[in-house]
């Protein structure tokens, strides 16, 4: 079934419910020519709908939150690897140009892929994309929404002042829980909430929040990122009087996150030798379920194929250590993997097995290309 946009009418309401203040950040713009703001996905909501074909035909673009965040070094990451094997034209053209799209994450990311021209892409945590499917106006969301792989874990990190032993210390206290409908905010209100542990919520950045937390406005700060997370680690628990809470496991928890752990090796002025449990949600990197055969699914098509090619590439060097953990072949319940994406695994493990079989017969070879491939599209695996 091809993926239809969401009626303005409709996606008025989510984005309204959502309230997703965001905005292009111009720090990210100095990084990378945005094709088109996310501002116009939520706030401007009489342009919501998708007007006309993307700017550029071979530009494709992932939606991604705070600049200093692990999304937009992900993207980022990617689209340096992808530019750096493309073949130009004779006039600098390239055949596929990937862009990070800067803006406040969270569902922000999701309704960015279901409404801007050049916003095909985007990371969020898979449990926010669980709870999309629970929104008024979203019901199609599995059909139009197909994910590419599952990437790195982001871990929970609350920071607290010292006299906070544990979690439920925070009950009836203030609690920065980040910036509103941001995926932290959304998802850390879901944790106190499955544990049971009422907290006086206020929305702020990080830098904010900090500055709260030293004023004595605030007694804990919730932050939802990668380990390490540099602006944390730059923090000495001494100095500063703060350290990191324990997030426990519970069976609460289970159903949307995974168990994590923070380590002295993370924060070598925050931590000692002794790890702070805490806890950790998978990512995903999604896409809009173009349909098959149009000129989008190509330009998807060929960016499959150029990162899953290169990827080893991400997991060496000086990239981000996060790409280490990541597993392209694992899949996530409940929702469609991108057939393309599917096509490539499936290809691998077939070349795997002629190398073993090792026939010099072509057309034999290709027989048994065609006859799997037919069996894949018949069995509706793309």
């Amino acid at each position: 079934m091809n993926a239809v946009r969401i009626p303005r009418n409709v996606l008025q309401a989510v984005l309204l419910m959502a309230a997703c203040m965001a905005e292009l950040i111009p720090g990210a713009a100095a990084q990378t020519s945005a094709p088109e703001s996310v501002m116009s996905a939520t706030n401007e909501v009489s342009s919501v709908e998708k007007a006309g074909p993307p700017h550029d035909p071979y530009t494709t673009g992932i939606v991604t939150g705070d600049p200093n965040g692990t999304e937009f070094a992900a993207a980022t990451e990617i689209a340096k690897l992808i530019a750096a094997h493309q073949v130009t034209g004779p006039h600098g053209e390239v055949a596929l140009r990937v862009v990070p799209m800067a803006g406040g994450g969270g569902l922000q990311n999701i309704s960015g892929v279901l409404t801007l021209a050049d916003a095909d892409m985007s990371i969020v945590p898979v449990a926010l994309l669980n709870d999309a499917r629970a929104m008024p106006g979203l019901n199609d969301i599995r059909e139009q929404i197909v994910y590419i792989a599952p990437l790195y874990v982001e871990e929970f990190h609350i920071l607290a002042h010292w006299p906070i032993e544990s979690i439920s210390d925070l009950a009836g206290k203030t609690v920065n829980l980040g910036v509103k409908n941001s995926a932290a905010a959304l998802l850390g209100a879901k944790i106190f909430a499955r544990l049971g542990i009422k907290v006086n919520v206020v929305n702020l950045d990080h830098s904010a929040a900090m500055s709260a937390m030293r004023a004595g406005d605030i007694a804990a700060d919730l932050v939802l990122s990668s380990k390490p997370v540099a602006s944390l680690a730059s923090y000495d628990s001494l100095q500063e009087g703060f350290h990191f809470v324990a997030i426990p496991y519970s069976p609460a928890l289970k159903e949307d996150f995974l168990p994590a752990a923070l380590t002295h090796d993370d924060y070598p002025y925050l931590i000692g030798q002794k790890s702070i449990n805490t806890i950790g949600v998978r990512s995903v990197l999604i896409a809009y379920n173009w349909p098959k055969g149009s000129d989008r699914h190509r330009l998807l098509d060929f960016f499959v194929r150029s990162l899953f090619s290169r990827f080893p590439e991400l997991k060496a060097g000086s990239h981000h250590r996060k790409w280490r953990e990541v597993n392209l072949t694992a899949t996530v319940p409940g929702w469609s993997r991108f057939p393309p994406a599917l096509r490539w695994f499936d290809q691998q493990e077939i070349e795997s097995f002629l190398s073993k079989w090792q026939t010099g017969a072509e057309a034999d070879r290709a027989r048994l290309y065609r006859d799997f491939f037919r069996w894949r599209e018949h069995s509706g695996g793309g």
